[in-house]
């Protein structure tokens, strides 16, 4: 089977964030035998250059009104300084559909701001950069008693993770996605974030 997955791409994107894990949905090097790397699928608002906050421009490949979702796919929602911002209000109701119609939803940093002001995250465990901030900045933000102080949170077919927890973020989708291994998730995660030799040989063996 071959994913499909959506990433979201906006002006001052943090492209760091989503570094680990498109390296390995578009190499597909340590998935399953016979699995096929996933297809990444860039979209926005408008088919027009975005720089990231790295300064790297992309033309998207896909505006959001043009494309539908199915089970196997995932939507990726990047970190970036706009997510409070009217603009995003579209792929913020792409995500409400995900969810409700139980499609992967992945977001990282301020785009848990995004989901947050948009009451995406008032009834199931979620995490975020700061729990203080995110109310600070989301007056529709009522789920605080849901908050969870961790790298990452999968509930179901939502991951939210913290700005600093690109790491973690990339083993949560790549886990929900199931195109490695258990074994070879494992060798993934504990090689990039110890730097021990025995989990790259575990990788490659």
């Amino acid at each position: 089977m071959n994913n499909k997955v959506y990433l979201y791409v906006l002006d001052t994107m943090a492209d760091w964030e989503v570094g680990y894990l498109t390296a390995e949905l578009n190499s597909g090097r340590c998935y399953k035998e016979g699995q096929a790397p996933s297809t990444i699928v860039t979209v926005a608002n408008e088919k027009t250059l975005i720089t990231t906050m790295g300064g790297l421009r992309i033309m998207p490949d896909l505006t959001v009104d043009e494309f539908s979702m199915t089970s196997g796919d995932a939507l990726i929602l990047p970190g970036g300084e706009t997510w409070t911002e009217a603009i995003h209000k579209p792929i913020l109701g792409l995500a409400e559909r995900c969810i409700q119609e139980n499609v992967l939803v992945a977001a990282i940093c301020g785009a848990t701001m995004g989901l947050a002001q948009a009451g995406l995250l008032n009834s199931r465990p979620h995490t975020s950069n700061d729990l203080e901030y995110l109310r600070m900045i989301c007056p529709a933000y009522t789920g605080e008693e849901f908050f969870q102080k961790q790298p990452a949170v999968t509930d179901g077919k939502l991951i939210t993770a913290s700005g600093i927890a690109p790491l973690e973020f990339s083993m949560h989708v790549l886990k929900a996605l199931d195109v490695l291994a258990p074994h070879k998730l494992d060798a993934w995660y504990g090689l990039y974030k110890t730097q021990e030799a025995k989990y790259y040989y575990a990788l490659m063996g």
